[in-house]
């Protein structure tokens, strides 16, 4: 069964809207930033396809940009590793049938958290190139960033499932469109 258009519409402004809201309470370190914003475009992305995931990553991101910083010369590189990563894990979905077993979970979670660490350290070498502020207070906590990004990746691989799995009950069966 697929799940209708404006539903579908209705369902990526939801997450979108999760996505700026979760990003509202992270917690801010010199450095580094922990949240779990990015648990909405994991869900778009694996239950709707890539599409999805990416317009729930690139609008998300690009809401809670412009209530954060507002528009600035580099807005649109910080939306683009949200977006890439709906984009990959909607994919990766796509690919193994919307089914995905924990340990396939666990690698695209792992391996996009690894991707957005290393995109956000060279956007925030580009942004201190622009805005004139010196980029090596960053580099010692990168170790820490990746920590950060894998152990949130692992917890997403565990609540991923049931989440996927209810909210596929409440669209009584496959949301995902086989053309995506």
């Amino acid at each position: 069964m697929k799940i209708s258009k404006t539903k579908r519409l209705a369902l990526d402004a939801m997450l979108a809207a999760m996505f700026v809201v979760l990003s509202l309470f992270s917690i801010n370190l010199p450095g580094m930033k922990i949240t779990l914003d990015s648990l909405p475009i994991l869900v778009g992305a694996a239950l709707l396809g890539p599409l999805d995931g990416l317009a729930v990553g690139l609008i998300g991101s690009f809401l809670n940009q412009m209530i954060t910083y507002g528009f600035t010369a580099t807005t649109l590189l910080w939306i683009i590793p949200a977006g890439l990563r709906g984009l990959l894990v909607g994919l990766y979905a796509k690919k193994r049938g919307f089914d995905m077993s924990l340990r396939q979970t666990m690698f695209i979670t792992i391996a996009t958290a690894l991707l957005v660490t290393a995109l956000n350290t060279l956007f925030l070498y580009v942004d201190s190139w622009v805005y004139s502020y010196s980029y090596a207070a960053a580099l010692p906590t990168l170790v820490l960033r990746i920590v950060a990004g894998i152990v949130t990746a692992v917890l997403f691989s565990v609540i991923l499932p049931p989440i996927l799995t209810a909210l596929r009950r409440l669209f009584g069966g496959e949301t995902a469109r086989k053309e995506d």
